[in-house]
């Protein structure tokens, strides 16, 4: 094993989707973390809340760059952000102004074009978005949240919304941005996700269970990651949250998604980033 394989010029920032949070069960990135350190990346986490808004979110990462900066004496940081997390390091870099600060921005199941299916969601009684909405906000403070903000999140995924985002928010000259999609191979790929991927796949095409593979385009680089196996990858295999191999079985695809971040640091070691 290479020891520096990993080792970037700019520490590597993690920065999370809606739902989960860093540093509470279940811890969210899985075997990742200790996979990149084990070949010489400096990791450190976006420590935003769960359930707050994009802006919100947003404004804490540049919070938080500021604050490992501070730490590591670095000049610039990567951030890999996955699902929604994608948007708020992407707004961070661009209209919040953090953008001399961000070296790139590597974005894994992103819906930076929002979906057809939360579109079609939002034409149901609203009252029952502001229902679930109080219940989650509500509950969701217990664990820690300061500014959850459910209906604004779930809006915010609309490919009406999504493309006021991505005119407010222009990629930044000098930042290298890449994305990955990833693609269920069926729906009991992911038990948890499995009537969304049918959902999704039936009104908008492939999809890991909530993102698709168009939405999650983005950038420089667009790859579509698929497992070796039969089931795939789905949106929560992207973080590792099984914490075990995708596929035992040789051959193109994805076996282990713990290698694909491991490839992600090291290519951005050789862009000397």
């Amino acid at each position: 094993m290479d020891d520096n394989l990993c080792r970037t010029r700019y520490p590597i920032v993690l920065i999370h989707g809606a739902g989960f949070r860093d540093l509470k069960w279940p811890v969210y990135w899985g075997r990742i973390p200790a996979e990149l350190q084990k070949r010489g990346a400096v990791v450190r986490y976006g420590l935003q809340d769960c359930w707050a808004s994009t802006e919100t979110n947003a404004a804490e990462i540049v919070r938080r760059i500021e604050e490992i900066l501070a730490e590591t004496g670095a000049e610039k940081v990567n951030l890999i952000a996955h699902s929604k997390g994608g948007l708020e390091a992407r707004m961070a870099a661009s209209s919040l102004g953090a953008g001399e600060k961000i070296a790139s921005v590597t974005t894994i199941a992103t819906p930076h074009h929002g979906s057809k299916t939360v579109d079609l969601l939002f034409q149901m009684p609203r009252g029952l978005f502001h229902l679930a909405a109080f219940a989650v906000n509500n509950w969701i403070r217990v664990v820690g949240d300061k500014k959850p903000d459910f209906l604004a999140v779930c809006q915010g995924f609309t490919t009406e919304r999504m493309a006021r985002f991505n005119e407010e928010n222009p990629d930044v000259p000098g930042i290298f941005y890449q994305s990955y999609a990833c693609v269920m191979g069926h729906p009991f790929s992911d038990i948890n996700l499995s009537t969304a991927n049918f959902v999704v796949n039936r009104l908008e095409g492939p999809n890991d269970g909530l993102v698709t593979v168009a939405s999650a385009s983005w950038g420089e680089n667009c790859r579509v990651l698929r497992s070796n196996g039969f089931r795939g990858i789905s949106h929560l295999d992207a973080i590792d949250l099984r914490r075990a191999p995708l596929s035992r079985k040789a051959g193109e695809g994805v076996s282990d998604i713990c290698d694909v971040y491991v490839r992600i640091a090291a290519d951005l070691k050789q862009r000397e980033l």
